[in-house]
């Protein structure tokens, strides 16, 4: 056989070379097993994941159940345990049913594949989430981003849309790297107008905002002004999976034409009985919720003190916007020497120019934790001035 270059090493090889000159590397943090650092990265906003409750359910349920489902929802992987939680965040967030879903991005890939082809259109936010860009791009359908947070731009292009043709608009709850709260009234009351339906992924916003943790929409917007909601489990109630919220013709659609909750494995028993759990203590233990927001207050307080960059950001999600990447690296580095864990998010997670620290505050952070934060922020601050 004659010798030949081979496509894809030079592929590969393109890509990586491009990425690390952007430097936009990517690695994955190993983080030892036990080794202490003070985590200011993750998404653990009720402090829930190291609940002795959730292990201790997760547990019994995987001893009592099997440590997996087995199969699909739609084969013999759907237990009462399933259909318990499913009932359990429908009454959360006030819809008549819910659907769960692996993972937040495999229910926002299935919605949006299930209700949308080239025939309907779908109006983003500039800034929402990879997963529910990606959706868009599956289904095939005509997709435009209207600027952020931004309801008269959302107008204009409605005005424009086809009258006959079925739109969706779509947006954040809680946007993952802003920690800014899309405005979910004006947003159904623009789409109401236009014939349009609206879905917000909450994945931030659930446990965390509402009267009863149920969101930014929960119980404050009906079915009728937001159809789709989804939210995650992974984040303030501290398991893992998600869920698509909404009346019964959305979810026995879902049931039918999602591809990603078809095909996929149901999520294991002592999963669901730990999110059980989380539920049961997101209802009776409202002072997390207080406690989360007293750390939110006090660390902006002492942020503005310090002359940090901080954004508007009144959520758990607080970005230090440092614009270049050489420097937020920096400051992640020296913060992680520490013991000091923060993300360091740049392109193309954020605009080019944007590079920031990602800093998420959680309930289970005490006083030690965030002065020990501040006083590491407050030294990236003095060497970057020598």
């Amino acid at each position: 056989m004659g010798s030949h270059t081979d496509p894809w090493s030079a592929r590969l090889a393109k890509a990586a070379e491009q990425r690390r000159a952007d430097d936009g590397w990517r690695q994955r943090p190993m983080l030892s097993d036990v080794a202490p650092f003070i985590d200011f990265a993750g998404n653990d906003y009720l402090g829930l994941t190291d609940d002795p409750r959730l292990a201790e359910a997760q547990a019994e349920a995987a001893r009592r159940l099997g440590a997996g489902a087995k199969a699909s929802h739609l084969v013999s992987g759907h237990l009462e345990i399933h259909e318990r939680l499913e009932r359990r965040l429908a009454q959360l967030t006030g819809r008549p049913r819910a659907l769960l879903f692996s993972t937040g991005y495999m229910a926002n890939l299935g919605v949006l594949q299930a209700l949308c082809d080239r025939h309907t259109h779908v109006f983003q936010d500039r800034l929402n989430h990879a997963s529910l860009i990606d959706g868009a791009r599956l289904a095939g359908a005509p997709s435009r981003r209207f600027h952020h947070r931004d309801l008269k731009d959302l107008e204009r292009l409605l005005t424009r849309a086809p009258d006959d043709t079925p739109t969706l608009v779509v947006s954040d709850g809680v946007f993952s790297m802003d920690g800014d709260v899309a405005d979910v009234g004006g947003l159904a009351a623009t789409t109401r107008r236009h014939g349009a339906w609206l879905m917000i992924d909450d994945a931030h916003g659930l446990g965390v905002l509402g009267d009863h943790g149920d969101g930014c929409v929960g119980r404050a917007h009906d079915r009728h002004e937001v159809p789709v909601l989804v939210g995650t489990l992974g984040k303030a109630l501290g398991s893992a999976g998600a869920f698509v919220a909404g009346d019964e013709a959305l979810i026995d659609h879902l049931i039918q034409f999602a591809r990603p909750y078809v095909y996929t494995t149901a999520q294991p028993p002592g999963v669901a009985a730990a999110t059980l759990a989380a539920l049961d203590i997101l209802e009776a233990e409202p002072e997390r919720r207080a406690r989360l927001h007293e750390r939110i207050d006090d660390f902006r307080r002492e942020a503005a003190r310090l002359g940090l960059p901080l954004t508007g950001s009144r959520t758990p999600i607080q970005p230090l916007v440092l614009g270049d990447n050489a420097r937020v690296m920096r400051w992640a580095e020296r913060l992680a020497r520490t013991g000091l864990r923060v993300g360091a998010i740049r392109a193309p997670t954020v605009p080019k120019g944007e590079a920031r620290l990602r800093i998420t505050l959680s309930a289970a952070h005490g006083d030690d934790a965030l002065d020990a934060l501040l006083d590491g922020l407050a030294a990236c601050q003095r060497e970057d001035r020598t």
